[in-house]
């Protein structure tokens, strides 16, 4: 089987991209191992007219919308390996199915990597979040941790928490995260620092009440944001020998080029932060203008 694109990774920036080469007439196959990125979240916000909808049900109406457009194929299984001759990608499927296709779209994502902290992952996404901009309103005015264990963003990302809440206790899990200065500046706040190891979260159905350091220093929580290290999700980036970008991610364009010639990245496998579902989705769309923009000058190239 031949395609004009295919598409790896059916999150919010993959669906985006096929809806607009299936408008645009492209024949296209898009590839989804249903492995979000956001698959512990109960809510999405920050979306227009999708502010609040469960992550499963967004994907079931994207579904229902690219299904009606015919040259559009949807493959829920994993794609193993990306290749590139002077003309096309082969792609094989975990499955053994292979496929040909003139331009590649990766759109797989990160992976969030929490801190070593025992039982951490049964709060994250219940009442222990990443981004401000997507759960902070739903945490407004509680009394919150703030576990930052990195220097180079940690007192930047306690400061724009602090917008949503005035209570906030920052722990940085063992290390010395923050100058003088920025110490003097957060307490001037009223804002705690926390510098011993957590132990572990105690609570209920993922709502944290207490965090318990090793020490046997104890405080009480009602919720709170943790800022993770990200990683891509897959290595087509790397196997495909794509430059990378200041923050890590896959280097692009304006449209979601990158250095080799087809391939195209579009959402937060580029590290485009902050990382809402609504600039992965923008992200996808331009991505798809850049492949059709690309396949109508090879056409005309050689007509």
């Amino acid at each position: 089987m031949s395609f004009d694109c295919a598409i790896i990774g059916g999150g919010h920036a993959g669906l985006n991209a096929a809806l607009v080469l299936g408008r645009a007439r492209r024949n296209v196959i898009l590839f989804d191992n249903n492995k979000p990125r956001n698959a512990v979240t109960q809510e999405s916000h920050g979306f227009i007219t999708r502010d609040g909808i469960e992550p499963t049900e967004f994907r079931q109406i994207a579904h229902k919308e690219i299904s009606k457009y015919p040259s559009v194929e949807y493959k829920n299984i994993e794609v193993f390996s990306v290749t590139k001759n002077k003309i096309t990608f082969e792609l094989v499927t975990s499955m053994g199915e292979k496929c040909q296709s003139k331009t590649i779209i990766i759109s797989t994502g990160l992976r969030d990597i929490l801190p070593s902290i025992d039982n951490i992952s049964e709060f994250f996404g219940k009442s222990l979040f990443n981004c401000p901009y997507c759960d902070g309103w739903e945490l407004k005015d509680r009394p919150l941790v703030v576990i930052v264990d990195e220097q180079k963003q940690g007192f930047h990302y306690t400061q724009i928490i602090y917008n949503w809440s005035k209570d906030l206790v920052v722990c940085t899990n063992g290390k010395i995260v923050h100058r003088t200065e920025q110490k003097e500046l957060l307490q001037n706040k009223g804002i705690r620092i926390i510098e011993h190891k957590i132990k572990n979260f105690v609570g209920q159905n993922g709502q944290i009440e207490q965090l318990v350091f090793e020490n046997g220093e104890t405080i009480s929580r009602k919720g709170g944001f943790v800022l993770t290290q990200w990683i891509q999700s897959s290595d087509f980036g790397k196997e495909l020998v794509c430059e990378n970008n200041s923050l890590g991610g896959i280097a692009t364009d304006s449209f979601g080029r990158t250095n080799i010639t087809g391939l195209y990245v579009a959402g937060d496998a580029s590290v485009i932060a902050p990382g809402q579902l609504i600039i992965a989705a923008s992200e996808g769309s331009r991505a798809a203008i850049g492949v059709n923009m690309c396949l109508t000058e090879q056409e005309f190239s050689t007509s």
